[in-house]
């Protein structure tokens, strides 16, 4: 175990330069088992390296699993936004919250057909 420092809350740059910062830390020992990074979508509907989520999986002395979530851009008045979530392992399987995340951690499972057959909320129908 490592002693871990995240932030909470959030940061905004504005135009002259000003910044809103009410970002506090936390500290807690912690081993971090994986990352996972979502790109977001640019103009012509890729994804862009300019804004995105990154999601961080911690398992603490305790045996609690935490996931910081980190929502960041590169875009002026955009913020970047960060929170801490407690989990379980279903959070971390497919059709969870942070199913990514548990798949990239080992957390995951092969999907079962019918799973893999049914069009997701962010997918269109398949054919």
């Amino acid at each position: 175990m490592e002693k871990q420092t995240v932030l909470i809350g959030s940061i905004a740059g504005g135009s002259g330069g000003i910044t809103q910062d009410d970002t506090r830390e936390v500290k807690f020992m912690a081993e971090e088992l994986g990352c996972y990074r979502e790109y977001g979508t640019g103009r012509g509907g890729g994804p862009t390296d300019t804004r995105g989520v990154t999601e961080t999986l911690y398992k603490t002395e305790d045996g609690r699993l935490v996931v910081h979530v980190k929502d960041w851009s590169h875009w002026q008045g955009e913020p970047n936004t960060y929170t801490l979530h407690h989990v379980t392992e279903e959070d971390l399987q497919p059709g969870g919250r942070f199913e990514a995340l548990g798949a990239e951690c080992g957390f995951g499972r092969p999907l079962t057909l019918d799973e893999a057959l049914t069009p997701r909320e962010d997918e269109g129908a398949g054919d």
